[in-house]
């Protein structure tokens, strides 16, 4: 029998739970036993996740890593409740062999993410934040930037994300390409135009990502994937800094092959003061906000909650991934 909701303990690693809305805090503490909230202000690594999570019966989980060690440790974790799509950083495996519980919260930060995207193509375009950097230093830069519209803008991956990012670009005149081969085409009727990956990739003048990190999809974006690019494109990533080959991106920038890149997520993150990209006047780089926002707080939220509860209750989840 599942043990009665007064007597669960349910820690939460995500830092912005509740931020933008108290009710989830509150909702939550009335529900269950005793809730640990994380107060770092950053994601757990694994070795403090493995200190942590014993006794503790479900997870409220931000991007911190469940690595085959923190599961090992987890002796009473029912379900980690991902506060969040990606379950790249959660060992599934070792989750499904000790029978926790995975969810997460699909399309909750889609438009959040979408709209960051979009973003960082006009920034790229129009050179916005070289201009406010040369401008706040007394210069006055006549700096040669280019329209989107007439422009062709390739998705790889057309799910939640990628098919709002098609939506919010509609209204710019800009010829958009979409491939996905998980996808029913049918679903860019009127938004995108699906075609082989190899035509989206050599046509974009800016392609963004919008895949999942698989074992297929890590580095996928390498030498010859960028070789493969329009000479003089955008590339721009708020999916997984894991798709790209970091290497592989920096010379084809020093070559002039690439005219810039937009970077939300690096393979390690954060990438530290002194990694190269940062360095390149034409790469734009966020800290991974794309889900930062007071929309998508609360929808992954209140998702994560549900599922979390539904798990403790005996219930079966909304959003089971494992």
């Amino acid at each position: 029998m599942p043990k009665p909701l007064y007597q669960c303990r349910v820690l939460v690693t995500a830092t912005s739970y509740g931020v933008h809305d108290p009710a989830l805090k509150t909702t939550l503490e009335s529900q269950v036993g005793e809730v640990v909230y994380n107060q770092s202000g950053r994601p757990f690594t694994a070795e403090e996740l493995a200190a942590l999570i014993p006794g503790f019966d479900a997870c409220i989980a931000g991007l911190d890593r469940f690595d085959r060690q923190v599961i090992a440790r987890a002796d009473h974790l029912r379900v980690i409740a991902r506060y969040g799509t990606g379950v790249d950083n959660i060992d599934l495996d070792a989750a499904r062999e000790k029978g926790i519980i995975i969810t997460n919260t699909p399309a909750a930060n889609a438009d959040s993410v979408a709209e960051l995207t979009v973003g960082l193509i006009l920034a790229l375009a129009r050179n916005i934040v070289v201009a406010d950097r040369e401008t706040r230093a007394g210069l006055w830069p006549r700096l040669q930037g280019i329209s989107v519209n007439g422009k062709t803008v390739g998705l790889i991956g057309f799910g939640a994300i990628g098919r709002r990012v098609a939506q919010k670009l509609s209204g710019l005149g800009c010829q958009i390409l979409a491939f996905d081969p998980y996808t029913d085409p049918a679903s860019g009727e009127g938004l995108a135009h699906f075609t082989s990956r190899e035509e989206v990739i050599a046509s974009a003048d800016f392609l963004s990502l919008h895949c999942p990190l698989t074992g297929q999809t890590r580095g996928m974006v390498d030498a010859a994937f960028l070789k493969s690019m329009k000479r003089g494109a955008f590339l721009i990533n708020t999916a997984r800094g894991e798709l790209i080959d970091e290497a592989a991106l920096i010379a084809a920038l020093n070559e002039g092959h690439l005219r810039g890149a937009a970077l939300d997520v690096f393979t390690r993150q954060p990438p530290g003061a002194d990694h190269p990209l940062l360095a390149m006047p034409q790469v734009i780089v966020t800290p991974h906000m794309g889900a930062h926002s007071d929309h998508a707080a609360n929808a992954m939220g209140w998702g994560a909650l549900n599922n979390c509860l539904a798990v403790l209750r005996g219930e079966e989840p909304e959003n089971r991934v494992v």
